[in-house]
């Protein structure tokens, strides 16, 4: 997807990112979602719960059934518009759909993707001239927590700088309460591909201790995440659409991302740049304050968008 150069990058993108390839559904078994954002969830266009679905269903059908402006290209396979809004460049930058079922970027196209009981199907059009993998976002929370990937339940863990802190119990608390059942450990347990992992900390700690921390510091095209602590991780630095420094925010300010490397299972990271700021990202860990964020960045409990879009006043 990095390359999209020429014509046959085009039709890779096409296979990627709108859905290339016929495939048919396993017949989702409870309430679906569907959400149609633009602008890393900033303006919402369609909203939908439940979903109608039939007892056949992939990505594709269910937005199709459910949207009556959905044009596509190459066949039927690729989303080229939603309700108008239409991939290609604006203000020359380029811009597309993007596709989330239960906040995991999908990595086969919408045609191949069965939907299952309770997923949360997000399609996002947005900037991808900063980089076009965002493989993990935290606005369909409480997934992938409670129904996991491609209809499996993933183990949950969640991995704490002081495991006795209130930031640690708020986030195993918010876990316990929604039924989920989540391990409870200190940074620095070996990673396990197939585990969904919570850390909790302020970064400073979270980086020393965790290898795939690396990624977020390395900024969105390594991680997918629009911020990046700078220095000894005292001050948070969000970025806007185009991977450029918007704010940088000081002292009490937490964040609220997810990042996805190769095949493991997303990593959260619940986190500041201080203890302050991790308390605040903890309270934030909640469905009403982060839904439709691909991430959040928290400043004194005031929330604020990652990235930070143009359609957002700083």
């Amino acid at each position: 997807m990095s390359n999209r150069a020429g014509w046959l990058g085009l039709l890779l993108a096409a296979a990627t990112l709108g859905g290339c390839g016929l495939g048919p559904g396993n017949g989702p078994d409870g309430n679906v979602r569907l959400t149609v954002t633009r602008d890393f969830g900033a303006r919402q266009i369609v909203g939908i719960d439940p979903a109608k679905t039939a007892g056949s269903d992939t990505v594709m059908r269910v937005l199709q059934r459910n949207v009556d402006k959905v044009s596509t290209r190459f066949g039927g396979g690729f989303v080229q518009s939603i309700n108008g809004v239409s991939g290609g460049r604006h203000a020359g930058r380029p811009v597309d759909w993007f596709i989330y079922v239960n906040g995991i970027q999908t990595e086969k196209g919408a045609t191949s993707v069965d939907v299952h009981g309770g997923d949360r199907i997000w399609w996002d059009h947005h900037d991808w001239g900063a980089t076009p993998d965002i493989p993990a976002i935290v606005g369909s929370f409480p997934e992938p927590f409670e129904h996991g990937s491609d209809g499996r339940k993933l183990p949950v863990r969640v991995e704490c700088s002081a495991p006795q802190s209130g930031p640690c119990d708020v986030v195993a608390n918010k876990l316990t309460k929604l039924g989920i059942v989540a391990g409870r450990s200190n940074l620095g347990s070996t990673p396990a591909a197939k585990t969904l992992r919570v850390l909790v900390g302020p970064w400073n700690r979270l980086r020393s201790r965790d290898p795939e921390a690396v990624s977020i510091d390395s900024g969105p095209r390594s991680s997918g995440v629009f911020a990046r602590f700078a220095g000894a991780g005292d001050e948070l630095v969000v970025l806007d659409e185009r991977g450029r420094p918007a704010r940088t925010l000081g002292a009490g300010t937490g964040l609220v991302a997810a990042t996805k490397v190769a095949d493991r299972e997303p990593v959260w990271y619940i986190t500041g740049t201080d203890d302050a700021g991790v308390a605040s990202a903890a309270r934030a860990f909640d469905e009403p304050v982060l839904e439709n964020h691909f991430a959040l960045a928290i400043s004194h409990d005031l929330p604020l968008r990652v990235p930070l879009t143009g359609t957002q006043s700083p």
